[in-house]
């Protein structure tokens, strides 16, 4: 409806690996009465709803399917997306690049749509310790937010700075049964990630030539619907270039414009006829 051809950038996939390369290295010890480090645990994360993950952490482990998981573990989510009125740039300003494949052509974006992304990270812990050796791992760093650099259009060389921030955190205890029922400790943060969304990229010939006619209109000339008459002045400008690679502005010296491209690092030759 809106474009001719499809375009996908991967941003929100981006958006979702970026969440969750954040928390993908935590480890918590375990140690005896003595104090001394018995095992080394990291804690693994997946992406998925919280009420899935939590059937799979309370499921009857002496079932014929082994469904239960062990704990601890971590799993997050999106939980919604928000317009972002407050960081949004002019809608008609672009972003150039030169096509590498055709150098007499610039290829553009469009200023990127902002939007809020919502994540909740979502913690299962069999007792509170191991609940607090993770969260005291994860707080420190959001204050409250934690800004990570992301090429998002590698094609357009784009790379942005986006911020996730830490909004809430609430803890659960899912133990409602007698003491021999599954308990899991539960511990919600939630995210707001402050992303971007791009259109598509298009592609625009680029101004190598330009000629300007200058009239200086009689007092006849102003009472017509066109002006009338020869110009006073004609400037015509162009990009010059030595065989070299050298900038000029002499036109003996140039080689041919269509031979100049784009990245070119031109100088402009300018020729102004009055008449």
């Amino acid at each position: 409806m809106f474009t001719k051809e499809p375009f996908y950038f991967s941003s929100i996939r981006k958006y979702v690996i970026l969440f969750g390369t954040l928390f993908n290295n935590i480890k918590i010890t375990r140690t005896n009465s003595t104090g001394k480090i018995t095992s080394l645990i990291k804690i693994p994360i997946g992406y998925g709803p919280k009420d899935k993950m939590l059937t799979r952490v309370i499921q009857d482990p002496n079932i014929e399917r082994q469904t239960a998981i062990q704990l601890p573990i971590m799993s997050f989510e999106i939980t919604g997306f928000n317009y972002d009125g407050d960081r949004k740039r002019q809608t008609v300003h672009r972003i150039f690049k030169t096509d590498t494949s055709n150098p007499d052509k610039n290829k553009y974006q469009y200023s990127p749509v902002p939007y809020n992304i919502n994540f909740s990270l979502s913690i299962y812990v069999k007792n509170a310790e191991d609940g607090t050796k993770i969260v005291e791992q994860i707080l420190p760093y959001f204050t409250p937010d934690w800004t990570t650099t992301v090429n998002l259009i590698p094609e357009m060389d784009i790379k942005m700075d986006i911020p996730l921030i830490l909004n809430r955190i609430n803890t659960e205890d899912t133990y409602t049964g007698d003491f021999k029922d599954r308990r899991a400790l539960i511990w919600n943060l939630d995210f707001t990630m402050k992303g971007y969304l791009f259109g598509p990229v298009k592609k625009s010939a680029i101004i190598k030539y330009i000629d300007v006619n200058l009239r200086i209109p009689s007092v006849d000339d102003l009472t017509q619907a066109e002006p009338i008459g020869d110009p006073a002045a004609i400037i015509e400008i162009e990009p010059g270039l030595t065989a070299n690679g050298e900038p000029t502005s002499n036109a003996s010296l140039s080689i041919p414009v269509p031979q100049i491209k784009a990245s070119d690092n031109y100088g402009f030759v300018i020729d102004i006829t009055e008449n």
